[in-house]
């Protein structure tokens, strides 16, 4: 039942993109754009080893593997870190 999980009526059902200072919402395909677009910005900005990517060892071999890549091919920076060692 709805009613009884007051955050339900919190929790987002579809990507949000902010336009013009206000968030609207948006197709999959747009929000994606905009996300890698916001960092290629930030790359061309200031380089690449201003982004990094932390990931949580909880997260699967394989999802580990996924984003050293992303962090070194994409981004092109060695910059990630996790909590493996903990």
């Amino acid at each position: 039942m709805a009613g009884s999980n007051p955050r339900a009526y919190t929790r987002l059902t579809q990507p949000l993109v902010r336009t013009d200072g206000r968030l609207r919402p948006a197709t999959w395909d747009e929000a994606l754009d905009a996300a890698a677009d916001g960092f290629r910005r930030n790359i061309d900005r200031h380089g690449p080893d201003a982004l990094g990517i932390f990931s949580c060892s909880k997260s699967t071999n394989e999802m580990n593997y996924l984003a050293q890549k992303l962090a070194r091919v994409a981004f092109g920076t060695n910059n990630i870190d996790s909590c493996n060692r903990t």
